[in-house]
């Protein structure tokens, strides 16, 4: 993970940051086993909205907090990327969860509503998951697909699932002589965003877009939301898709090429990803939006889903800048991390990372 944030005299800060959010925690009842202490002094109502992907993490995050914390409350909209980062530019929320992080336009434009003024805003990488590319089709549970055939697929120049492109890395498969339908976002979505993204660098002869939360052209069939894409996924014929990993269930799903080798998604290998993957040039402390390298040297599956938990540096209301500061202590925590990971089948962050993580929530105020 490169350290570049915080340079060598701040590698002790981080081990005392490290302990005095697990101090917090303990003083705000985030006891080690999540049980609810009668230490905790935290009371009040939090609102986060934003990405769908990453539903089933918060509400286990929820749970889990408030059973540590009975006087607080924690209300997660999962209306989608790019209607919580909306939310949170608004100031209708106290946090935002967004498969994208804001870019370098939107933050120079400012007018984060519930951020005191001249204040930056936090951007943490705390919810790592592989995308799965989802598939129906009777008696196949599974198909190799490179990034070629990936991209004509959704780009809509591979037509039919016995398409010679799919049958080279597939044999002994028998395709049918059946239609794909591709599903897509119809929303503004941090998914679509990094799978988009994933075609844009992976297959750029044939994904001739920018990656975009926007589905970029008419065609195929549009869903609202992560469910929506699975459910059309799975009650149609011959549709292929793209959710988070933890939504796939029993639909077929595709191991994607990586070098030599086709790699089915795993939780281990979407963090080698996030291992590999420099941040992004020019941001303040605190901001860990990261590069995501979606042609690794290395077995690392590709088509990642990084979900930031976005805030402000410091905030106009003490008492959001309280909660915030608590729960996302308790997100980044090693427990919280574990807690997403048997819920929702996400890839734990790394101590290292956690380290720079904890730095940047201790700075909220």
């Amino acid at each position: 993970m490169n350290l570049k944030r915080f340079g060598a005299p701040a590698v002790i800060a981080m081990t005392a940051a490290l302990a005095l959010s697990s101090c917090a925690a303990n003083e705000g009842g985030a006891t080690e086993n999540g049980d609810a202490g009668s230490e905790s002094t935290l009371s009040g109502n939090l609102v986060g909205a934003g990405s769908s992907a990453m539903d089933a993490a918060q509400q286990a995050w929820i749970a889990e907090f408030q059973n540590a914390n009975p006087d607080v409350t924690i209300d997660y909209d999962p209306s989608g990327s790019g209607a919580g980062r909306d939310t949170f530019l608004e100031g209708a929320s106290g946090y935002a969860g967004s498969d994208r992080a804001f870019n370098d336009e939107e933050i120079a434009a400012g007018g984060f509503a519930a951020c005191a003024p001249d204040s930056t805003i936090i951007q943490l990488p705390l919810y790592i998951s592989p995308i799965a590319v989802i598939f129906n089709l009777d008696g196949i549970d599974s198909l190799n697909l490179d990034p070629a055939t990936i991209a004509g697929i959704f780009a809509g120049q591979i037509t039919n699932w016995n398409d010679p492109a799919i049958a080279a890395t597939n044999e002994g498969v028998e395709l049918p002589d059946l239609a794909i339908t591709p599903v897509h976002r119809s929303d503004d979505s941090g998914t679509t965003e990094n799978f988009t993204d994933y075609l844009a660098q992976a297959a750029p002869e044939v994904w001739t877009y920018e990656a975009d939360g926007v589905w970029p052209f008419e065609g195929g069939e549009a869903a609202q939301g992560t469910s929506g894409v699975v459910d059309a996924v799975t009650n149609g014929t011959g549709t292929i898709g793209y959710a988070d990993a933890s939504r796939a269930g029993d639909l077929g799903t595709a191991a994607v090429q990586v070098g030599d080798e086709f790699l089915e998604y795993s939780p281990e290998a979407a963090a080698a990803i996030v291992d590999v993957s420099p941040f992004v040039e020019g941001r303040p402390d605190g901001d860990l939006s990261l590069e995501l390298d979606r042609t690794p040297d290395e077995a690392a599956y590709p088509i990642v889903l990084v979900a930031y938990s976005i805030a402000c540096q410091q905030y106009e209301d003490s008492a959001t800048a309280e909660l915030v500061k608590a729960y996302f202590s308790y997100i980044a925590s090693a427990e919280g991390q574990d807690v997403a990971a048997e819920n929702a089948g996400s890839a734990p962050i790394s101590d290292t990372l956690r380290e720079q993580a904890v730095a940047a929530i201790d700075s909220i105020q």
